[in-house]
């Protein structure tokens, strides 16, 4: 029972450390400009400030809100799309040279976004796509994130039995048709969540929305961030004000999805 409770002590200890910088972010975003520069600092504030609507407001955070959502959404349209049916051949081809393809995919996704993002931008000018920044945006992280899930739904589809397919041809369905009425429903645990995590990855996306996008207007939240940083001043309440505006809702969308997730990732997902 000792063990036990210790156990949970040092749980309780490392949790409080990781969900610390959050902590820190909503209280700071209370304070005073005064008050958060000062020493002893404070872990509550002694005169909260609510920001909220100003802050909203004054950066129009419901257009980057808008872009940051439109972005997350194509991207994850597109990995889905291409992404499923390359990560079911993956799973049913075993030989010797699948460990390379695998390895080779991987390659792709260590590949850091800083590095990529200047061949990316000379390949979207020679084609003309940098006419339509968020669309480039969209298909720059679309390829940055794809090995990503192909990788998880691979392991997702090897769970499912290749009787359950070879059956389906059996009775008559073609290929697609079992793959479509049969494999998916089957795996759709692991898709939902690979594609949750592929969204909330893109919501997230900066460095080639920072690259690519020069209008104001179509610049996701994370590239609005910035607007309170200057060359001699920062306002950081603003900051994290700001900040916890961003990252309330993609909270809510993870604690409303947990089970969800738990589910997927245990079930297989990252096997």
């Amino acid at each position: 029972m000792l063990k036990r409770y210790s156990l949970l002590a040092l749980a309780l200890v490392f949790v409080s450390i990781y969900l610390f910088p959050l902590y820190w972010m909503y209280v700071t975003a209370l304070k005073t400009g005064t008050e958060i520069f000062a020493f002893p600092p404070t872990f509550w504030p002694e005169d909260p400030q609510w920001m909220v609507a100003e802050v909203w407001s004054r950066l129009k955070m419901d257009v980057y809100l808008k872009n940051s959502l439109l972005i997350a959404l194509g991207t994850t349209a597109i990995v889905i799309l291409t992404g499923t049916g390359c990560a079911y051949v993956l799973s049913r081809i075993r030989n010797r040279w699948m460990d390379a393809v695998l390895f080779v995919v991987l390659m792709m996704q260590v590949l850091p976004s800083s590095l990529m993002v200047t061949p990316i931008f000379v390949a979207f000018n020679q084609v003309g796509l940098n006419e339509f920044p968020r669309t480039s945006v969209i298909l720059a992280q679309a390829a940055k994130v794809l090995p990503l899930y192909i990788v998880l739904c691979r392991a997702t589809f090897v769970q499912v039995p290749r009787e359950l397919e070879e059956a389906a041809l059996v009775d008559g369905n073609s290929r697609v048709g079992a793959f479509l009425s049969i494999i998916v429903p089957l795996a759709r645990n692991g898709i939902l969540v690979t594609s949750v995590l592929i969204f909330l990855q893109s919501f997230g996306e900066y460095v080639y929305s920072r690259s690519l996008i020069t209008q104001r207007a179509l610049q996701p939240a994370t590239v609005g961030l910035q607007s309170f940083m200057g060359p001699n001043t920062s306002d950081w309440s603003g900051v994290m004000t700001y900040s916890a505006i961003y990252v309330t809702p993609i909270l809510i969308v993870f604690v409303l999805l947990q089970r969800q997730i738990v589910s997927g990732l245990t079930s297989g997902a990252l096997k």
